[in-house]
């Protein structure tokens, strides 16, 4: 980044986890990283003592001073916040959008410039580093502005890039993806508890039986159901489960949640399509 300098456009939990990864891999200074809200002075407060870094509810001034804008206000904000901030936008600045739903077209529309877009989609785990972020270039993107989201971004997590058409199916399966881990993962925590384990055991159980399983499927080609398949034995404990899974179509029902996610992120980016 050498001395580009960053204003991020919103302080919520995912503007701190970005500038926690930025700083802690020492992809950019404290000095070159500026945080703005509407009005929320003790927030910024708390991201300011906590970081070392600059804070503002002087949203133009800041746009106008940096460089690289990260718009991570809540999504229904996006329309009065660029409407506000289109005046100390340059045709120099790049502009990366972490707001859900919304396209870099639109977004591209209410700035009336032809600056670059990048839209990026991480999840929650970036609050521990290890966000599966998407990235998309718009009109204006070249390789370069997706090159510098990537470099920025990889300081939560992993990145992919994708072609903009395909993130309604990027929040359906890694946005949301969190929250289904957690639920399957609650489900096997009241099995273990009752079964006479206590919270704590089960718990470091499962957190190391999910990575490792994971890290199994990153380092092989073989199939999910080959993997499955290797822990099951006729007549074993393994088949006892997975015959009360089939039973419930559990399968089939995690599929339809993701499709039904997946569905409700195009219905909900309808308004904001490419212009």
């Amino acid at each position: 980044m050498a001395d580009q300098t960053i204003t991020f456009i919103g302080a919520g939990a995912m503007t701190e986890a970005i500038v926690s990864g930025l700083l802690a891999n020492n992809r950019v200074n404290n000095e070159q990283i500026t945080v703005t809200n509407k009005n929320n002075g003790e927030r910024l407060a708390e991201l300011q003592n906590t970081y070392h870094i600059q804070t503002t509810t002087d949203k133009q001034q800041a746009a106008e001073q940096s460089d690289v804008l990260i718009l991570a206000m809540k999504p229904k904000d996006v329309d009065a916040a660029l409407e506000r901030l289109q005046p100390s936008i340059r045709a120099d600045h790049v502009i990366f959008s972490v707001l859900a739903g919304t396209t870099t077209g639109y977004i591209s529309s209410l700035i009336e410039a032809d600056c670059p877009v990048v839209r990026i989609m991480p999840n929650t785990s970036a609050k521990v580093g290890a966000s599966a972020s998407a990235i998309s270039g718009g009109r204006f993107a070249g390789a370069k502005d997706v090159d510098l989201a990537a470099s920025l971004f990889s300081s939560i997590g992993s990145i992919t890039i994708v072609p903009e058409e395909k993130m309604d199916s990027v929040t359906g399966i890694s946005g949301s993806g969190p929250a289904y881990f957690y639920y399957l993962l609650e489900g096997l925590q009241t099995a273990a508890v009752e079964s006479g384990l206590t919270e704590e055991d089960a718990k470091a159980l499962l957190i190391q039986t999910m990575q490792g399983a994971a890290k199994r499927w990153g380092q092989t080609s073989k199939s999910l159901q080959s993997l499955y398949e290797e822990v099951m034995s006729p007549g074993g404990t393994t088949e006892a489960a997975f015959s009360v899974l089939w039973e419930h179509e559990v399968q089939e029902h995690v599929t339809a949640g993701a499709k039904a996610a997946i569905e409700q992120s195009e219905k909900l980016g309808k308004v904001k399509k490419h212009v």
